[in-house]
Order: C-alpha cells, then structure tokens, then sequence
C-alpha cells in the first residue's frame, strides 16, 4: 500500500531511540522528509545521521523554550506536516504520596509539552488543509500499571485532549489521534520489569515471564511493530480515521 505520505515533512518527538528511532526510521522508509527532537545530543546525532533525519536538540520540561524551538524547526526544515508526539515517562512509583513536584514535573514534560507545541504547529496545518498529529500514549492510561501512577494518569488526560481536539480541526483536512502501545522490548519497559521486581522482592526474569504470560500473544512487541501502525495512522489512506485510540498491546487490554 501507497500510504501517500512520500515528501511530507514529518517531526517525531523522542525520535533518538527505542519507539521514537522506530517511527521515525519507518516514515523515512516510506518517502518522508523527518526531523527528529529529543535532549540527549549525541544520539540525536547519531540517529539523525542513520536515518536519515534533521536533528533538533529539545528539552521537553523547559516549556518556555518551545516558541523557540517552532520557529527554528520551521526556518530549518519546514513546518511540520506530520508531528508525532513521543515523550518519556516519570519516575517510578505510585499514585498516592508523590510530591507535587513530581506532578508538575511530568505534567509539564508529558502533556504541557505536547500541547503547547501541537498549537504551535496547527496553524500551518490548518493552512494547508492537510496535517496529522499523533500521541504516543500507553495501555497504562486504561489498565493502570501500579509502578506507574503518574504516568497512568497524564497519559489518560493526553487521550481526552488528543479527542477534544480532533473534533476542532477534523473539517479541514488535520486528523488527530493516539497509539497505545502495549509493553515493548525497549529500554524502558525493561526498567519497568526491574521496578516491579524490586517493589514485590522477586528476580526481574519472574517479573518478565509474567509479563509476557499476561499477553495474549505471549511476548513483548518489536519497536518496529508499533512503528508500522503509526505510519499507517498518519498516512493519506488513514485520512478519515481521527479521534481514535489505536491499541497495539497483543491483546493484553481486556476490555473492548
């Protein structure tokens, strides 16, 4: 399938690694012009020169930076036609006794971000009657993940917002959507293993088995996987899905 998207410029957040590298790897592969954004400079570099993809130094938590950031991304490299916003995760730990920094800390990396910088892109899309703007969020935003309080909670916040806002803009031609991915054989989910093994007192490998047994399809996905499916929901095929929630978890979400 032609997913039409050959020459569009594409900007993928947290495109450095793991999920983000995928998505951004796989619009390249498709034709598309992409940029890249994240913190960490030397693989921002690396990936920008294997992919290949413009890279964008950005720190997310600084939100005043952003305007900046927008105009230089567009004096650069064009504004953005496809913006996928990919964040990171908090630190580990439940809902319940969390300071409020750690609150406004996430809040402002995860979704103020995000926000803010969809606004500032939608004009031009809006403009030209053609755009696509897709969260990555996470199955824990409608099956909490315990060591995952936070993040739960402002990722579901992120799936209203992206729905609120889909509507607004669907008319002229700009879709916007989420991609839930399941758990992925990335850096982070390891991670998560070992923070569950170490709040139940049990070895990570018993953590991961169970895991992977609560899959239906019994195994973490490949990056590569989840990426195939955001290029799909950004494609000029997909033009008249907005306002969706893709799952793509191996049937681990139980609910319909």
């Amino acid at each position: 399938m032609d997913l039409g998207i050959a020459g569009r410029r594409a900007l993928v957040l947290g495109g450095n690694r793991n999920m983000g590298l995928a998505i951004a790897r796989a619009l390249a592969a498709e034709g598309a012009r992409v940029a890249i954004a994240a913190r960490d400079r030397a693989a921002l570099e690396a990936a920008g020169a294997a992919i290949p993809a413009v890279p964008f130094r950005l720190d997310l938590s600084d939100t005043a930076s952003l305007p900046g950031f927008a105009d230089a991304v567009a004096a650069g490299f064009g504004a953005p036609e496809i913006l996928i916003n990919n964040t990171g995760g908090p630190a580990y730990g439940g809902a319940s006794g969390r300071g409020e920094a750690d609150w406004e800390e996430a809040f402002r990396g995860m979704a103020l971000s995000v926000i803010r910088l969809t606004d500032l892109f939608l004009p031009a899309m809006r403009a030209a009657r053609w755009g696509r703007v897709l969260t990555v969020v996470s199955t824990g935003a409608v099956q909490p993940i315990p060591v995952l309080g936070i993040s739960n909670s402002i990722r579901a916040g992120l799936i209203a917002w992206s729905k609120t806002l889909s509507a607004e803009v669907a008319a002229e031609g700009v879709t916007v959507n989420c991609l839930m991915p399941g758990r992925v054989g990335t850096e982070r989910v390891h991670l998560t293993d070992a923070a569950t093994a170490a709040r139940e007192g049990v070895p990570v490998e018993t953590v991961r088995a169970r895991s992977q047994a609560a899959i239906p399809m019994g195994r973490y996905a490949e990056p590569a996987e989840i990426a195939a499916c955001a290029a799909f929901a950004v494609s000029a095929p997909a033009a008249y899905m907005t306002g969706a929630t893709l799952r793509v978890d191996g049937g681990f979400v139980r609910h319909v």
